[in-house]
């Protein structure tokens, strides 16, 4: 005999709420407590409730769909698809967060690459034309204009990391200098005395806050030079810029690189020059991403909390989307140190 499919009564016992509430939780309605909407969401999940996407329409002349954009992540006319973002733990982490927040609400996400003009052309096209509800945006590139561009057609949208310019759009971020001091106070305090940094791309807010965090965290303990190559976030400009800092500065005892790709082709080259981690020179990396605990020896890190951070990057857009005077609005989030191996 099939057993019938779960119904709102059962979520509602299972999170120990009332039908209405569970109701409003599905609806994106914004008037429940938000330690009751988790409440909900588990219960969606635990049931196995899928919601009516139908009748759900029909009530809240929504879709029930989300686009989620990575944008400026390097493809061009003849090869539009950037496939390497797929490689990239920091994206995939992104995602997750986003999928586990609106999957249990019956929301889907539509992924959506925008590299060229035509491909931003068309993501407005198809969300002026009702095809999603709105958009989370992930813009990696400091000259992508896509951000202002869903902030002038007034397009429900919320981008990961402050833009880098002064847009009325929605944003959710992390306390980058907070990070970059993080790193700064551990390695001092571990005993590092001749240190240096790899810093992210500093025509991006992140890659310029961590430096300035960093440094100034350096001058309060009295190290008011640090030397500095810039990265680009990947692995290979890691390894490039740690061969660098070997040349120019061979004492070195001590690297903030900012972020863990970087940090990770960081280690490779000192491995490769005979260097001991951490022992001859200690390591600090940034995101804590899955490339920490593939480094040897793992990473010490700072700690960006992605999922948490796309989580609410979805709870801000349905905000958006259920109230359209929503104000613009940020979230900043404190990051964390992981000590591991490497300092």
């Amino acid at each position: 005999m099939v057993s019938a499919p779960p119904t709102l009564e059962d979520v509602a016992r299972a999170a120990g709420v009332s039908r209405a509430t569970v109701s409003r939780v599905i609806n994106g309605i914004r008037n429940v407590d938000l330690a009751i909407q988790e409440k909900v969401r588990q219960a969606i999940a635990r049931t196995g409730y899928v919601p009516n996407q139908a009748a759900r329409s029909l009530v809240t002349r929504r879709t029930g769909a989300i686009a989620l954009i990575v944008s400026g992540a390097g493809g061009d006319e003849e090869n539009p698809f950037p496939g390497h973002v797929f490689a990239d733990p920091f994206f995939g982490r992104v995602a997750g967060g986003v999928v586990g927040f609106l999957r249990p609400l019956g929301i889907h996400p539509i992924l959506m690459f925008a590299d060229t003009p035509e491909s931003r052309d068309q993501v407005i096209a198809y969300l002026r034309q009702g095809n999603a509800d709105g958009a989370i945006l992930v813009s990696i590139s400091a000259e992508d204009t896509l951000p202002g561009l869903l902030a002038e057609a007034a397009l429900p949208t919320v981008l990961f990391a402050r833009p880098v310019r002064p847009i009325p759009i929605s944003y959710v971020d992390v306390a980058h200098r907070a990070g970059g001091k993080l790193a700064a106070d551990h390695l001092v305090a571990r005993g590092c005395r001749r240190l240096a940094t790899v810093s992210g791309p500093l025509d991006v807010p992140a890659g310029q806050d961590r430096l300035a965090g960093f440094q100034e965290a350096m001058a309060v303990h009295g190290h008011p030079y640090i030397p500095c190559v810039e990265g680009n976030f990947t692995l290979a400009s890691g390894e490039a810029a740690m061969e660098r800092l070997l040349a120019e500065h061979p004492d070195i005892d001590g690297v903030f690189a900012a972020n863990d790709l970087m940090a990770q082709g960081a280690l490779l080259v000192l491995r490769h020059h005979g260097r001991r981690v951490p022992d001859d020179v200690a390591m600090v990396g940034f995101d804590d991403s899955s490339a920490a605990l593939v480094c040897r020896p793992p990473l010490t890190t700072v700690r960006h909390p992605v999922e948490d951070m796309a989580a609410e990057m979805g709870r801000l857009l349905l905000a958006h989307i259920e109230r359209p005077d929503h104000p613009v609005t940020s979230r900043i989030f404190e990051p964390t140190l992981v000590v591991r191996e490497s300092a």
